[in-house]
């Protein structure tokens, strides 16, 4: 049998912490209980954090961006909260998932295999367009080019006009899934199945925030677009400049 996961988790409430450290033991975890996020950030990472964000010496979000700036380490938000802003800011800051409390043990448990599977598949690449298709992912190809987009998919990395985009692991699958065939749709099911597991079970509103971050950091809310009730797609940018344009007036 293999070692137990270290999980670090970072939760004030002990009446939520206790059960929790109980519950995923019989999981096959073993949990480092703090309940600050001074403590979270002096505390050995473990392999995965769950992080609860509201936290009574500084904000989860603040605990959620020291992480990043020294580890790589797969991070969970726990969080009360609602607005949508909180869980944007998470993810853009690294989290790899939120789980609105409350939540039940099995939902966690999916959660936490769901982001370690996404962790051990690293870069793989996605499933391969059609050829022929400008910008679209070919076999064996590791580096797409999409407008002024790049998109390496060994390495993992993203640039915009040249500049570095740095994306949480679910952004980056999410953007070279819509890449696969620029221009096409592609269902949230498929989303779903593909970026999270077959067998996604949480708010279909975990969709709809990644595409909303994603959003922000490619800088053009027009580039992933919206077709209600289906899906959405990787806008294909114009071949024509503003040159183009101006000449059209």
């Amino acid at each position: 049998m293999g070692s137990r996961m270290q999980v670090l988790l970072v939760e004030d409430d002990a009446s939520i912490a206790k059960p929790l450290v109980d519950g995923l033991a019989h999981y096959g975890f073993a949990v480092d209980w703090v309940g600050t996020g001074a403590a979270a950030l002096d505390a050995p990472r473990g392999e995965m954090v769950l992080l609860d964000l509201g936290l009574p010496d500084m904000d989860g979000i603040d605990v959620c961006r020291r992480l990043r700036q020294d580890c790589d380490v797969p991070v969970i938000m726990l969080t009360a909260r609602r607005e949508e802003a909180d869980r944007v800011v998470g993810l853009e800051l690294g989290a790899d998932d939120y789980l609105p409390k409350p939540f039940s043990l099995r939902e966690l448990v999916a959660r936490m295999r769901a982001v370690t599977r996404r962790t051990a598949a690293g870069g793989k690449p996605g499933a391969p367009g059609a050829p022929g298709v400008p910008g679209t992912a070919r076999p064996g190809e590791s580096v797409q080019v999409v407008g002024d987009l790049t998109i390496d998919r060994r390495t993992r990395r993203v640039e915009l006009a040249g500049e570095p985009v740095t994306l949480a692991p679910k952004e980056f699958d999410l953007l070279a899934l819509l890449a696969e065939d620029p221009g096409a749709v592609c269902s949230r099911q498929r989303i779903l199945d593909t970026v999270w597991e077959t067998h996604f079970f949480g708010p279909t509103k975990t969709l709809d925030v990644h595409i909303s971050a994603l959003r922000r950091k490619l800088g053009d809310p027009g580039r992933i677009e919206t077709l209600r009730c289906v899906g959405f797609r990787l806008v294909v940018p114009s071949q024509d400049g503003p040159d183009a344009v101006a000449d059209a007036d």
